[in-house]
């Protein structure tokens, strides 16, 4: 297992729509080992593999607090069924939009159908904070970040924020 590259707005590969997988083989739980050790380094709760710089749709995630016991989960494929019509608002924040939150509304539970890290079909009832960062993971998948859920000024400031700290970064 290794630990990549975060990808960072405004890089535009984040824009991608991923690719579906073909097959959940050696090379696949590879990279899903290497998103986890990675999403956890940064640390995080959640990761696409675009934003690695992988155009397919993977997501890892682990919700588990601190000191509890590790508990990832792997998504392949993922497809969201059923989102309720009852909404929820969490203060959100992204890997690839480092040291910014804002609050987004999304469905508040919904059911996702997937593949595991085996390959086999499963679905999964999900609400809260799991059905949120299913969610906001899943935007990833489609090229849209947490911010595009913001209203434009909003999600402008922070983008010229990161396009400036950037360039400060590559100067020194």
């Amino acid at each position: 297992m290794s630990i990549r590259p975060i990808l960072t707005a405004p890089d535009a590969r984040l824009r991608q729509v991923s690719k579906p997988v073909e097959t959940v083989d050696g090379e696949l739980r590879a990279l899903m080992d290497d998103m986890l050790e990675t999403m956890y380094d940064a640390p995080g709760i959640g990761l696409a593999a675009i934003q690695v710089g992988v155009p397919l749709r993977v997501i890892v995630m682990d919700l588990a607090g601190k000191d509890e016991e590790p508990e990832p989960r792997y998504f392949v494929n993922p497809e969201i069924l059923d989102p309720s019509e009852d909404m929820n608002v969490y203060e959100e924040g992204c890997l690839s939009v480092p040291e910014y939150f804002d609050e987004v509304e999304r469905p508040a539970r919904c059911r996702v159908k997937y593949l595991d890290y085996d390959g086999n079909e499963q679905i999964l009832e999900a609400e809260g904070l799991l059905a949120t960062c299913i969610q906001h993971e899943m935007d990833h998948l489609e090229g849209v970040l947490f911010i595009d859920h913001l209203s434009r000024l909003k999600r402008e400031r922070v983008l010229k924020k990161l396009k400036k700290e950037q360039r400060l970064a590559a100067a020194s």
